[in-house]
């Protein structure tokens, strides 16, 4: 089975005890850490901040891959850039902005690594030419805002046209929401790069996470 990467979306861990998290699936081998920044208006929910982004950022030396939920990001991006680091992963959504491309050579410029997420409704076409300008695709297999959301079939249908032209884009397929044993054997054969783990795989499992993040590792088609 081909390599796969997992990014830990943070907005599941326990807060009560963030940096012990933040150590112990550091320890354990995860390879990035997913943060969800909601506005409360791009989608109906308000998760983590700019505090636990750099919270967490001075806890480990691995990448952050952030995911902007939130309304124009060309007008807030910069807050977050300058507390990252070059190499680490920022996701827009096309639909939250009128000229998303502005916002992702912002993002380039800094030096981190550009990316886009889509939506579950959000057609490929719509999308088609920001490929050639982004390094990584976030696919939505729920609607965004919230964990523990079941998965959307017709999702589906995406990824298999994404993964046709991946390669001749130069874009990493990512999934996002309800990830499951089974998508992870089905969909690595096929060629997604990696996938954010929450409640349904690594959190709440009263396992330690270096365990969980084997077995995950372990999984074969």
């Amino acid at each position: 089975m081909a390599e796969f990467e997992l990014m830990a979306s943070m907005m599941c861990a326990n807060y009560a005890n963030l940096a012990n998290e933040v150590q112990e699936l550091d320890a354990g081998g995860i390879d990035s850490f997913h943060i969800d920044i909601m506005d409360g208006r791009f989608v109906p929910n308000f998760a983590m901040s700019l505090n636990d982004m750099v919270a967490i950022r001075s806890l480990t030396e691995r990448p952050l891959d952030v995911h902007l939920m939130v309304e124009h990001p060309v007008n807030t991006v910069d807050i977050f850039l300058r507390h990252l680091r070059a190499g680490d992963t920022v996701y827009i959504h096309p639909e939250a902005e009128y000229h998303p491309s502005t916002t992702l050579q912002k993002i380039i410029n800094a030096g981190m690594v550009p990316g886009i997420a889509i939506n579950p409704g959000t057609s490929v076409e719509t999308v088609y030419e920001m490929l050639r300008i982004v390094k990584k695709v976030l696919i939505m297999s729920v609607n965004p805002g919230n964990a523990g959301q079941m998965f959307l079939p017709y999702v589906g249908e995406k990824i298999t046209k994404l993964l046709k032209i991946k390669d001749s884009m130069g874009v990493d397929l990512y999934w996002d929401g309800a990830c499951s044993a089974d998508k992870i054997k089905k969909y690595v054969p096929q060629g997604l790069r990696g996938f954010v783990l929450g409640t349904t795989l690594l959190f709440g499992k009263g396992r330690p996470y270096r365990e969980i993040l084997a077995d995950i590792r372990q999984l074969k088609s």
